[in-house]
């Protein structure tokens, strides 16, 4: 029955409108420091089966087919894409960028509590107190906490150590950077602000200094910016557009046989 065609082409659209939404983060994020796009996975849904193959025929042999028909698709998951964004040399001493694997660690609040949350995008400032802090919505503080005080020169090597010069004296260090990596990064939890938050789907986090232990450098000066294609997210706009309106035709199809019955049983 055409029952079967009007759920699988509602399911199409439910799953094409999430993808649409995860298209449309992707290019509203294009000038995100450290924003790392998402793409959507899709998988079809159960099968009925009317025969089986291999079921034999009026010979007793197997019959190569059988007669299955799906009833739609849905969305598996949202997989995130940790390939490196275009670097933006800025010279700006508090803008940091991570070559290679890892990420900065961050102390945050979520959910009323606080928690380390991790971030690829490197663009620091100094708070009140002269605290190092991320340039989100909270000022999320950098951690280890590292203080740099007013007037002094900020030196960040390729290894995290960080000093401050003051005048004509030698630098001194006052703090290293930490980065963390995952052995599954696609599993950490977005939840705004440039941040994510460890999972038992990423696995916990192994800490490190920089250039150590498979951990990338830090690069004083530069940023990370978004990963994010917008060739390529306007194409998946225009495919997740078109296919979305062919499966709105299924249903209108799908409708207008079942009115044919309808009106054949009237007879």
């Amino acid at each position: 029955m055409a029952i079967t065609a009007l759920h699988a082409a509602a399911s199409g659209m439910k799953a094409l409108d999430e993808k649409l939404n995860v298209v449309a983060n992707n290019l509203a994020n294009i000038n995100t420091h450290g924003f790392k796009r998402s793409r959507v996975n899709f998988e079809d849904l159960l099968y009925q089966a009317k025969r089986e193959p291999g079921v034999p025929n009026a010979s007793d042999e197997p019959i190569p087919h059988g007669i299955l028909v799906g009833t739609g698709a849905k969305v598996s998951g949202t997989q995130l894409n940790f390939s490196p964004g275009a670097v933006d040399k800025t010279d700006r001493p508090y803008d940091w960028q991570i070559e290679g694997e890892g990420f900065f660690l961050v102390s945050t609040i979520h959910n009323g509590e606080e928690a380390t949350a991790y971030t690829r995008a490197g663009n620091f400032v100094r708070n009140s107190e002269g605290n190092i802090v991320l340039a989100n919505s909270e000022g999320s503080l950098l951690f280890p906490p590292i203080t740099v005080q007013e007037g002094a020169g900020l030196l960040v090597g390729r290894d995290g150590e960080v000093k401050v010069q003051v005048g004509n004296e030698p630098p001194g260090a006052v703090g290293q950077i930490q980065l963390a990596r995952f052995v599954n990064p696609e599993g950490l939890k977005q939840i705004g602000r440039n941040l994510y938050l460890e999972t038992d789907a990423s696995g916990a986090p192994v800490l490190g200094t920089p250039e150590s232990d498979g951990l990338g450098a830090v690069v004083q000066g530069s940023l990370e910016m978004s990963n994010v294609d917008p060739v390529r997210e306007l194409i998946d706009l225009i495919t997740t557009q078109r296919a979305f309106e062919m499966n709105s035709q299924s249903i209108q199809s799908a409708d207008q046989t079942l009115q044919v019955v309808s009106n054949l049983r009237r007879f």
